[in-house]
């Protein structure tokens, strides 16, 4: 099974080859790029101290990528021979190890293994200080995790955003392809939406551009701002556009929700986010805002009754016909008609269970031995019976819909089989399927049978080959 830091790893090498990927190099110029990769330098992805990398180690990720539909499974680190072994740590050393996560237990697992080395340093008799990562294995298995400390007030992180704002500048940025890099956010319209039940609602429009053409992939308006709505409509702009190759939002709850996340890193999308309290970085997006306050809701401003389909159907109409095909002040022509004069760097889309199966957190859960069922949040799904022998199921889902879930492979998340909740009021009418065995059943109706197994036909066979007799004395019953 693939750990967490080997998925680590296969992002951080996603994101050093990123540039090319979002920006391909003319004819002849890769060497150059790979060059200029080779001279940055980066932030280890665990230790985050500052680092290197040879030419050749950036020219060997990106061939091993190079024509892959998922290049971060291609860039996977193989999985260690000693994967899954235990390192013991002496007991006082973990005991001390308790104490000082009782004291601090706003530390990062890094700044804990530091002092735990250095205590161990001035009192040997407490043991020899294991490596970093068994000291986060055995502080993981204790559920000794990093709480929040109690700090100021968030009122200081807009102040320093504004500090931030003021002593750098600021510089707009462009994409040189299309669809390298897709924006979406959530804007709140100034007018709320009736329901056939007479019930007003706030609405939100999901908008997701794309930075090089100012194309609208995909606009729609929902309820609410939540990871479910989000993955609907960016699943409707990947089937009408294809994948990006990076996308950025603010911090939303959405945004860094584990479907959401899941579903970026499964896909190859490479996924950023803007600074706190910096609306600023993501301006594109708010010009789009402007003007679907100023002409779309304008036109829609002698409308009572303003439902969410209507809404929507106006939103459609209004992008495609208007936005899509107006002519854009920065880039000087309509959003289609760069999207078609400049080269795109899009991926086919995925079909629509991939992407399902890609917005999903996974978690593995122990099968009953009882009934073949497992729980995921408060729900009994049932194991299908050919399936009855694994006692750890891994299983993929969303948590707004649990009318479904599916079991995968725990090595390659491959899906397995699709379980639904149980149904015990079906089950109450005391049919049942007889079990199979997972084995290959063979017919022996027709073999000949033979009374001596052959283990005891060999040893009988070579006993009489040495030529001695019985070592017995047969004796006669009266």
């Amino acid at each position: 099974m693939k750990d967490k830091t080997t998925r680590i790893w296969a992002l951080f090498r996603f994101t050093v080859i990123g540039p090319i990927w979002r920006r391909p190099p003319a004819a002849g110029k890769l060497k150059e790029e790979l060059e200029y990769l080779a001279l940055k330098r980066y932030h280890h992805p665990t230790t985050d101290q500052l680092v290197q990398f040879s030419f050749s180690t950036i020219e060997r990720w990106y061939y091993r990528a190079l024509g892959t539909d998922d290049p971060i499974e291609a860039l996977t680190r193989r999985v260690r021979s000693d994967a899954g072994e235990n390192r013991a740590m002496p007991a006082l050393l973990l005991a001390e190890l308790e104490k000082q996560y009782r004291r601090y237990q706003h530390w990062s697992f890094q700044l804990h293994a530091d002092n735990l080395k250095a205590l161990s340093e001035d009192h040997p008799e407490l043991g020899e200080c294991p490596s970093y990562p068994t000291v986060r294995r055995r502080m993981l298995e204790r559920g000794w995790i990093r709480k929040p400390s109690t700090g100021p007030s968030p009122t200081e992180g807009r102040q320093k955003a504004a500090e931030r704002l003021e002593k750098h500048e600021v510089r707009s940025y462009e994409s040189d392809f299309v669809h390298a890099l897709w924006h979406f956010d959530y804007h709140e319209c100034h007018r709320k939406a009736v329901d056939a039940n007479g019930i007003w609602h706030r609405v939100y429009l999901l908008g997701i551009l794309d930075d090089c053409s100012r194309l609208c992939c995909h606009a729609q308006w929902y309820l609410s701002e939540s990871a479910e709505t989000l993955y609907h409509g960016l699943m409707q702009a990947f089937h009408k556009r294809g994948l990006p190759r990076s996308t950025l939002s603010d911090n939303g709850s959405a945004m860094l929700a584990g479907e959401t996340q899941n579903g970026f890193s499964r896909l190859g999308v490479h996924h950023d986010t803007t600074l706190a309290y910096s609306p600023y970085q993501n301006g594109k997006q708010e010009v789009f805002w402007a003007q679907v306050e100023g002409r779309l809701l304008a036109m829609l401003s002698h409308v009572e009754a303003l439902t969410l389909e209507m809404l929507n159907q106006a939103t459609q109409a209004w992008v495609e016909q208007e936005y899509n095909r107006s002519q854009h002040r920065e880039i000087r022509m309509a959003p289609r008609e760069k999207a078609l004069q400049v080269k795109a760097v899009d991926r086919p889309s995925p079909d629509h269970q991939a992407i399902q199966l890609a917005f999903t957190v996974r978690e593995r859960r122990i099968q009953r031995k009882s009934d073949g069922s497992i729980t995921v949040k408060g729900v009994r799904f049932e194991i299908p019976s050919r399936f009855r022998f694994i006692k750890e199921i891994y299983v993929r889902y969303q948590s707004w819909d649990l009318s479904r879930i599916f079991m995968v492979d725990k090595r390659n998340d491959n899906l397995l089989a699709t379980l639904y909740p149980q149904d015990k009021s079906k089950n109450a009418d005391g049919r049942r399927r007889r079990l199979t065995n997972p084995a290959v059943n063979v017919d022996i109706s027709k073999d000949v049978f033979e009374p001596i197994p052959p283990l005891l036909n060999k040893y009988m066979a070579e006993y009489a080959v040495t030529g001695l007799p019985p070592a017995y004395l047969p004796k006669e019953d009266v």
